[in-house]
C-alpha cells in the first residue's frame, strides 16, 4: 500500500512538472470527447445543456477549448527556454489545469448556470495565461516575444466577443468573435511555426549531412509574407465578403506557399516528424487561398474555413504535441508506426471535412467518417503518448 501510494504521488509529481504533460494530454482527451458529443448531437442521439447553438458550441469547443490547452502546453514549456526562468510546476500548474477544466465544464453545461458565470469561468483560464506570459516576458526581458502576448490577447478577445455575440442572440459560429480567434490562432502558426518548422528541418538535414538547408528564418521575404497575411486577416475580420479581403487572402496564400517552399521540406520527407510540420503549415496558405477564392466566387468559403480550423490548427498542433512530447520526455525524435497512423488519420479527417462541405449529398456520411478519423488521431495520441506524461524523462530514469 505504501509503495503504491508513493508511486502514485511520484507519477502526479511528474505529470505536473511541466506544462506540456497535463495540457497536451488534456487537449487530446477533450478533442475526442467533443467530437463524440458533436457526432451524437448531429445524428440526434444526444441533447446537451448548452447555451450556444450546437454549431457554435462545436466551433467554440475546438477553437477556444482544445486549442487554448495546446497553446498553454506549448507556452508553459517553451517560455522558460526563451527567458531562462523556472517553469511553472506543482500546485500552481495544477490550479491552472483546474481552471481550464472548469471552463470546459461550464460551457458544456451552460444551461445550468448564469451566463455571466459561464463566460467568466471560460475566460479566466486564458486571462491567467496572458498575465503569466506577460510577467515572464517582462521578467526575462524577452522583448522579441511580446508579439506572442499580443496574439494571445487577441485570442482572448475573440473568445470574449464570441460570448457576447451568443448572449445577444447572434449566430456566433459566423460572428466576428470566431474570426478574431481564428485569425489570432493562424497568425500564431505563421509566426511560431515560421520559427520552429525551418529550425527543426535544418536540424534533421544537418544530421543527414545534407547541403540543402532552409532559408534563414525571418528574412525579408518572411516579414513581407507575414504583413500581407496580417492585412488579409484584418480585412477578413472587418468585411469577410469584400472583394479586397478575397484578393488579400489569395495574395497571402501565394506568398506563404512560397515561404514554405523556402524551408527545404522536400528534402526532409523521409522523417514523418518533420514532414508533418510542413504539411501542417501548408494548411495556412491552403486555407487562405480557398477562403479568398470563395469570397471571389470560386468554391465554398465556409467549407474552406475548416482548412484553417482543422488543418492549420489541428494538424500543426498535433505535429507539435507529438514532437514536443518525445523531446521533452527524453525520447528519440523518431516516429513509430502509431505516430504515422496518427498523422494519416488527422490529415484524412481534415480533407474529408473539406470535401463534405463541397458534396452536400454525402455530407452526413463524410462528417461521420471524418469525425471517426479525428478521434483515431487524438485517441491514438492519448493512448500512445499518455504514458510518457506520467513517467520521468527516459534519459533520467
Amino acid at each position: 500500500m505504501t509503495d503504491t501510494t508513493s508511486d502514485t504521488r511520484s507519477s502526479m509529481a511528474v505529470f505536473f512538472s511541466l506544462g506540456f504533460r497535463p495540457f497536451f494530454l488534456g487537449a487530446a482527451l477533450w478533442a475526442v470527447l467533443v467530437m463524440a458529443l458533436w457526432l451524437a448531437q448531429m445524428f440526434d442521439v444526444l441533447t446537451l445543456p448548452l447555451r450556444f447553438d450546437p454549431v457554435s458550441w462545436h466551433a467554440h469547443a475546438f477553437l477556444f477549448g482544445y486549442l487554448s490547452a495546446v497553446i498553454a502546453g506549448f507556452l508553459l514549456t517553451a517560455v522558460p527556454n526563451w527567458t531562462g526562468r523556472a517553469a511553472l510546476s506543482g500546485l500552481p500548474l495544477f490550479l491552472l489545469v483546474l481552471l481550464w477544466v472548469l471552463g470546459r465544464l461550464a460551457v458544456l453545461t451552460a444551461l445550468w448556470w448564469p451566463a455571466a458565470l459561464v463566460a467568466t469561468l471560460d475566460l479566466a483560464f486564458l486571462t491567467a495565461m496572458l498575465f503569466w506570459l506577460l510577467r515572464e516576458i517582462i521578467a526575462g526581458k524577452n522583448w522579441r516575444n511580446l508579439i506572442v502576448v499580443a496574439m494571445l490577447l487577441a485570442f482572448l478577445g475573440g473568445n470574449a466577443v464570441f460570448h457576447l455575440e451568443a448572449a445577444g442572440g447572434g449566430y456566433a459560429a459566423q460572428g466576428i468573435g470566431l474570426r478574431i480567434g481564428i485569425s489570432a490562432a493562424v497568425m500564431m502558426v505563421a509566426v511560431i511555426g515560421g520559427r520552429i518548422v525551418p529550425a527543426f528541418t535544418r536540424n534533421w538535414l544537418v544530421k543527414q549531412g545534407s547541403d540543402m538547408l532552409p532559408a534563414p528564418v525571418m528574412a525579408g521575404f518572411d516579414k513581407i509574407a507575414l504583413l500581407v497575411l496580417l492585412a488579409a486577416m484584418i480585412s477578413w475580420l472587418a468585411a469577410p465578403q469584400l472583394v479586397l479581403s478575397g484578393g488579400l487572402l489569395v495574395a497571402a496564400g501565394a506568398l506563404h506557399l512560397i515561404r514554405l517552399g523556402r524551408w527545404a521540406g522536400r528534402h526532409a520527407m523521409a522523417e514523418p516528424l518533420v514532414a508533418i510540420l510542413h504539411l501542417g503549415y501548408a494548411f495556412v496558405p491552403f486555407g487562405a487561398l480557398a477562403i479568398g477564392l470563395g469570397i471571389l466566387g470560386i468554391g465554398d468559403g465556409a467549407a474552406a474555413q475548416h482548412l484553417w480550423m482543422a488543418g492549420a490548427l489541428g494538424v500543426m498542433t498535433l505535429a507539435v504535441m507529438t514532437r514536443a512530447s518525445l523531446g521533452h520526455s527524453g525520447r528519440a525524435l523518431i516516429s513509430d508506426p502509431v505516430t504515422v497512423l496518427i498523422y494519416a488519420a488527422i490529415v484524412m479527417s481534415v480533407l474529408l471535412r473539406w470535401v463534405a462541405g463541397n458534396w452536400p449529398e454525402q455530407q452526413g456520411l463524410l462528417h461521420g467518417i471524418s469525425g471517426g478519423a479525428w478521434n483515431i488521431a487524438f485517441g491514438g495520441f492519448a493512448l500512445s503518448y499518455g504514458a510518457m506524461m506520467i513517467r520521468p524523462r527516459a534519459d533520467q530514469a
